[in-house]
C-alpha cells in the first residue's frame, strides 16, 4: 500500500484545500455527509476550519442507532422485562432512550442483557441455555445486516431453535432518495459513505444522478479522502457536470462484496419501515424472509408494548435529514447531554449530536 510522509500529507491538503475554496468561488454550496463515521473524522481533523465560509458540510441520516424508531426501542425493553428472554445487542444501544427507559435501565433493574461484538456470540448462549429465548437487536445499514444473516443460516444449520432476531435493518439508498425529493433539504452534493458501499458497491446510488442531477462522491475515511471527495464535489459543482464517483475505491468497489449481499438477499427481503423523525419509508428496511420467519422475535414470541412516543422538544428528526444543526436544538448541551440523552442523535459516537457536543464545543459554548 502507497505510504505518503508528513510532508506530502501536507502538500496534499494545501492542495486540495486551496483548491476547494478556488473552484467555490463566491457560491453557497452545502454538502451533505451522509455517514456518521464522516462526521466524527470531519470533525477529529478539523476540516471544518480548512473550508471556506461558503462551503457548508451537514450530516445526514448515517447512525444506524439514531434512526432506530422508539417503537423498536419499547418493544426491546418489552422483551427484556421477560424472565424467559435474555437480549443480546451492541452496546451503544444501551442508553438509547425509549419512550419510558433505556435497555440501561432494564440491565440495572436486573434483566438479562448481554453486550456483545458479534451476532454470532448469540448462539453459543443460546446453547448455554437452552431453556431461555435469546433475541439479538440486529440494528444497522447493509454494513452489519450480512452478519447477521449469516448467523441466522448457523443457527438453521446447528439446528439452534431458541435463537431470535429482532430487526431495524435499514438501506441507505432508498432513504436518501426521500431526503433529496423534500422541499426543506437544500444539498449540493453528497458524500457516500464508504463502510456501506464496500458492501453494495456504487450502482445503487446511480439515481442520485438520473433522476436528481446530485453530485456524488463515495468516500473514505482518513483526512485526506476526506478533503479529496470534498474537492471532487466541489470540481463537478463548478464545472456543472455531476457525476458519481468513487474515492475510495480501494476498499469500495465498483460492485461491492457479492458473496456478502447474496447472504443478505437470501435470509432477508427490502420492506417499508420507520425511520426517525423522518417516516415509513418504501423498501427502505430490511424483514427477514418467509423460509427464515422462524427466527424473527416479533412472530414468534408474543409481546406487550406499553408506551410508544417521541419526546417533546427532540429536534433528532430534522438533525438526520440536515436542515437543523445540532445547536439550533433548544435541548442540545442544556438537557439533552452525552451522560443523559433525549435524543438518540446523542446517543451512539456516530450521533451527530454527540460528535458536535464532544468535538464542536468550542463553537457552541458559551
Amino acid at each position: 500500500m502507497l505510504t505518503m510522509t508528513d510532508e506530502q500529507i501536507k502538500k496534499a491538503a494545501d492542495f486540495f484545500t486551496q483548491e476547494i475554496a478556488r473552484l467555490a468561488g463566491q457560491r453557497s454550496i452545502r454538502l451533505m455527509e451522509v455517514c456518521g463515521t464522516h462526521t466524527v473524522a470531519i470533525f477529529k481533523a478539523g476540516i471544518r476550519q480548512l473550508l471556506p465560509e461558503n462551503v457548508e458540510l451537514v450530516s445526514g441520516p448515517g447512525c444506524p442507532v439514531c434512526v432506530t424508531p422508539n417503537e423498536y426501542l419499547d418493544t426491546a425493553i418489552a422483551y427484556s422485562k421477560d424472565p424467559q428472554v435474555i437480549i443480546t445487542t451492541f452496546g451503544d444501544m444501551l442508553k438509547v432512550p425509549g419512550s419510558s427507559s433505556t435497555l440501561a435501565q432494564q440491565k440495572a433493574a436486573g434483566a438479562d442483557i448481554r453486550i456483545l461484538y458479534s451476532p454470532l456470540e448469540s448462539l453459543e448462549i443460546a446453547k448455554e441455555n437452552p431453556d431461555k429465548n435469546v433475541i439479538f437487536l440486529a440494528v444497522g445499514f447493509e454494513t452489519t445486516a450480512p452478519l447477521a444473516a449469516a448467523t441466522i443460516l448457523m443457527a438453521e444449520k446447528a439446528g439452534i431453535t431458541n435463537f431470535y432476531v429482532l430487526s431495524a435493518h435499514k438501506l441507505v439508498p432508498p432513504a436518501l432518495r426521500v431526503l433529496l425529493m423534500s422541499e426543506n433539504s437544500r444539498v449540493d452534493g453528497l458524500l457516500l459513505p464508504g463502510h456501506v458501499s464496500s458492501m453494495i458497491g456504487v450502482k445503487p446510488y446511480e439515481f442520485l444522478i438520473d433522476e436528481f442531477s446530485t453530485p456524488a462522491v463515495v468516500a473514505g475515511f482518513d483526512p485526506l479522502d476526506i478533503l479529496q471527495s470534498i474537492y471532487m464535489l466541489v470540481k463537478q459543482i463548478h464545472e456543472g457536470t455531476p457525476q458519481l464517483e468513487n474515492q475510495y475505491r480501494r476498499i469500495a468497489p465498483p460492485r461491492g462484496n457479492e458473496v456478502a449481499c447474496r447472504t443478505l438477499y437470501k435470509v432477508y427481503q427490502a420492506v417499508d419501515t420507520v425511520w426517525r423523525g423522518i417516516g415509513n419509508l418504501e423498501g427502505s428496511g430490511l424483514g427477514i424472509r418467509e423460509e427464515y420467519r422462524s427466527f424473527d422475535a416479533k412472530t414468534n414470541i408474543p409481546v406487550t408494548v406499553e408506551v410508544m412516543k417521541e419526546h417533546a422538544g427532540c429536534q433528532c428528526g430534522q438533525v438526520l435529514c440536515g436542515t437543523l444543526l445540532p445547536t439550533a436544538c433548544p435541548l442540545f448541551g442544556k438537557t439533552c447531554l452525552p451522560e443523559h440523552p433525549v435524543g438518540s442523535c446523542m446517543v451512539s459516537v456516530e450521533g451527530t449530536c454527540a460528535a458536535w457536543y464532544k468535538y464542536g464545543a468550542g463553537r457552541w459554548q458559551g
